[in-house]
């Protein structure tokens, strides 16, 4: 049987940088072919980067993409890697459609594309034809679907092509692969990360290359793009669903692996050609890349990474999504409070972690209620870290305020909130910091944050992190710096100190909150799961603190949508995946009797006409 060595190369796309990414497609393959690979396979729209959004409905967009991927088949020959099949996702259009106006087709019929590029050409392309709707996914919105399952033959084997929702839904082009005599199945992925998701990604792949008899090749972007977080975990299992080969989670590079694989033995088109058939009402297209057969070779078994634990991979996550907002972006370093609590300490060690320290700017701003510890956490943290750190008393400026406009109780509160922002936007402006909210999902859940306070910035990194989370992920962090023989982060008192926002005398945020504990299981009944209070109250929860959570959750929309985009690491994110109106009287209550009784809007009758 025929042996290829294939490379995934797991690379770290920029959306509409299609110069940056066609360099680095061809970096990669340069290497990949230095590794003797003879097929190198690229994420979905690497060529774009992903998820590309409205720019899919731009026509100047799509062109320039469709251009990039012709001169990129060209530069690849010319730069003597044309011997070299190359597997890359881009941005096309469906040509058949693209001049017509159809009511619930995406203007100019743009479509997520995957092409075949050999001896200087384009010779194969196919779109996906499952296109996702839900969660994140707007993909119905930008692409119109491919109806065809494309098969290319190298070197005797016969390769057919996916793309991502592609496995994930049955039927469509992965359906008919069997029937097609394919030996290998490519999937190109821009799958995003959220907790766990490897697991059920082996287990899908695993599937899917037992029904279709033949070894599946997963290869998946890794990086950040705004919210979302890519981890890579490309593999490769065989067609009886072991495991093969695994690449690492959130590190750019090649998984490579040689692979027997069985003598195609249908009938195929020669060198450049194509041919047409309908195998179980699909329509299949085959082309042919060479009939050369290679030499043998000591065949190099691919390697299995080990797994991240959970807590390491969130992590991991979290400093992804960061470092790449910063760069992508323009940014070189970042700015933030702290105020000596848990948020702004796991915060600030996640931006060390991710641009380093000399480019975190880390500010204490006591006001006349901050307690000694809370400034001296925060120099503890500083001093920990190497992090920039300087002292900004707020309590000037607050009693400023306050001479010239009377506030008290809630109001003065939050105005001390509102002067720290206001510090940290002010000093964003003259220094060009990119400011961090250090908020939590909990907090964002409840509303349990001062709109233009501490709710400002342009990116949140623990934005989709439960508060509990917040105080787990702290102690990994600081037990994985005691185990490299470093200095943990994090104050050990930033931990164990009860939090507070201390904003007036004595306050703790049990005043106004359930315990943390029992407010995050609340909530990931309600905002991960979507149970309503009737389901909450069967499964053992107070009806009064159901209530009260459920309350604070839905009148806090308003502030969620103005809250800074953060990486999505859980399966329901607010922003991309949960998503209700502002304005909106539906309430849900327990009855007595366990029934569901909903809120509505009714309108009063009308006022008497005047006499």
């Amino acid at each position: 049987m025929p042996q290829i060595r294939i490379a995934l190369a797991q690379i770290n796309s920029t959306v509409g940088a299609l110069d940056a990414n066609a360099d680095l497609i061809v970096q990669t393959t340069a290497h990949a072919a230095g590794q003797h690979a003879h097929l190198v396979a690229f994420p979905e729209m690497a060529l774009t980067g992903y998820p590309v959004e409205d720019l899919a409905l731009r026509a100047s967009f799509v062109d320039a993409s469709r251009t990039a991927v012709e001169a990129l088949a060209a530069r690849l020959d010319a730069e003597g890697l044309g011997s070299t099949a190359v597997v890359v996702g881009y941005l096309d259009r469906d040509e058949s459609a693209a001049g017509t106006t159809t009511l619930g087709v995406p203007k100019g019929s743009p479509q997520n594309a995957v092409a075949v590029l050999y001896g200087g050409r384009v010779v194969s392309r196919q779109a996906k034809h499952h296109l996702p709707n839900y969660g994140v996914f707007d993909e119905s919105r930008y692409f119109v679907p491919g109806h065809h399952l494309g098969v290319f033959r190298l070197h005797g084997v016969d390769v057919a092509l996916a793309v991502c929702e592609d496995i994930w839904r049955e039927g469509g082009p992965v359906s008919v692969a069997r029937e097609a005599g394919a030996g290998l199945l490519l999937v190109i992925n821009g799958s995003p990360y959220e907790q766990k998701k490897d697991d059920t990604r082996l287990e899908l792949a695993a599937r899917r290359a037992m029904a279709a008899e033949a070894t599946l090749a997963y290869v998946n972007l890794v990086g950040g793009q705004d919210e979302l977080v890519f981890d890579g975990d490309s593999l490769i299992v065989g067609a009886d669903g072991e495991l093969l080969a695994r690449a690492p989670q959130f590190e750019d590079g090649c998984l490579i692996a040689d692979l027997t694989l069985p003598q195609a033995t249908a009938s195929a088109p020669e060198p450049w050609g194509m041919s047409r058939e309908q195998i179980a009402g699909f329509e299949v297209l085959r082309t042919t890349l060479t009939t050369a057969p290679l030499p043998q070779y000591p065949p190099e078994p691919g390697a299995i990474a080990p797994r991240l634990s959970d807590h390491a991979e969130i992590y991991a996550a979290l400093v992804t999504g960061l470092r790449d907002y910063v760069a992508k972006n323009g940014f070189t370093s970042v700015i933030l409070g702290l105020s000596g609590g848990i948020d702004s300490a796991l915060a600030a060690a996640v931006a060390v972690d991710a641009v380093g320290a000399d480019n975190v700017h880390g500010i204490s701003m006591p006001s006349s209620y901050s307690s000694d510890h809370s400034k001296t956490d925060a120099q503890d943290l500083a001093d920990r870290t190497g992090l920039r750190f300087r002292i900004v008393p707020i309590a000037p400026m607050v009693r400023a305020f306050l001479d010239n406009i009377q506030l008290t109780g809630l109001a003065e509160e939050n105005l001390q909130a509102r002067v720290r922002g206001m510090t940290l936007m002010g000093l964003s402006n003259e220094e060009g910091h990119l400011v961090l909210a250090t908020g939590n999902k909990t907090e964002l859940a409840v509303g349990y944050s001062t709109i233009y306070g501490d709710a400002v910035g342009g990116f949140a990194p623990l934005k989709d992190v439960p508060k509990t989370w917040t105080w787990e992920l702290a102690r990994w962090r600081n037990e994985a710096a005691e185990n490299r023989g470093e200095v943990p982060p994090i104050p050990q008192s930033s931990i164990d100190k009860p939090p507070s926002a201390e904003l007036r005398p004595g306050q703790l945020d049990s005043d106004s909150l359930p315990d943390y504990t029992l407010l995050d299981q609340i909530l990931d009944h309600y905002v991960e799961q979507d149970r309503g209070p009737t389901e909450l109250h069967a499964a053992g929860f107070d009806p009064d603190v159901v209530s009260k959570v459920l309350r604070m959750v839905d009148t806090a929309e308003y502030k969620r949508r103005q809250y800074p985009p953060g990486p999505k690491i859980t399966g329901r994110n607010f922003g991309r995946d949960r998503r209700l109106p502002i304005t909106s009287q539906w309430r849900e209550q327990v009855t007595s009797a366990g029934a569901r009784a909903s809120g509505r809007f009714s309108q009063p009758p009308p006022p008497p006409a005047a006499s």
